[in-house]
């Protein structure tokens, strides 16, 4: 069975990226691992903010991008790994931050900003997402998965992008 075709979901303001974000967080199970691709501004952060509430973290103030720290922790429903890997330039260096530990971790997901950097360190089952600036406050989604089983969390992308 191939997986799904890649979706493309259109944002018109930051709610409703925080909405499709928290569809994908809502939907999450252990091992789960969402890759980000897209420019700075382009929402992937709002993005994961959205996911945290899906996942039940009570204080989405302290959901911000680790781009100094590397990788923040949030506890909900599942402990969320939050990785930005902008500071890196290729794989050896995820994986020397215990990326393969944290993505078999139990009862644990991960979700990584500008993936497109550590390409070679992704595992073969992940969902890719790239986030397009369209407009001032307009973002385009694609949402691709990579590998098997991954209709668990792109059941609900349609209802939370026509913000229903």
């Amino acid at each position: 069975m191939n997986p799904p075709r890649p979706c493309r979901i259109v944002s018109d303001s930051v709610e409703q990226t925080l909405a499709i974000g928290r569809a994908l967080g809502s939907a999450m199970r252990s091992g789960d691992v969402l890759a980000l691709i897209g420019s700075l501004g382009a929402g992937k952060t709002q993005l994961v903010k959205g996911m945290a509430a899906g996942l039940g973290v009570t204080d989405l103030r302290k959901v911000n991008s680790p781009t100094f720290v590397l990788v923040n922790e949030y506890q909900g429903r599942l402990h969320l790994y939050h990785i930005d890997v902008y500071r890196l330039s290729h794989g050896s260096e995820l994986q020397a931050l215990g990326f393969d530990e944290m993505c078999s971790a139990s009862d644990a997901a991960v979700v990584i900003e500008w993936a497109d950097r550590v390409e070679d360190a992704l595992p073969d089952d992940h969902v890719r997402i790239h986030l397009h600036v369209a407009g001032p406050d307009r973002r385009e989604l694609i949402v691709e998965a990579r590998g098997q089983g991954h209709g668990h969390l792109l059941a609900n992308l349609d209802s939370a992008a026509s913000g229903s």
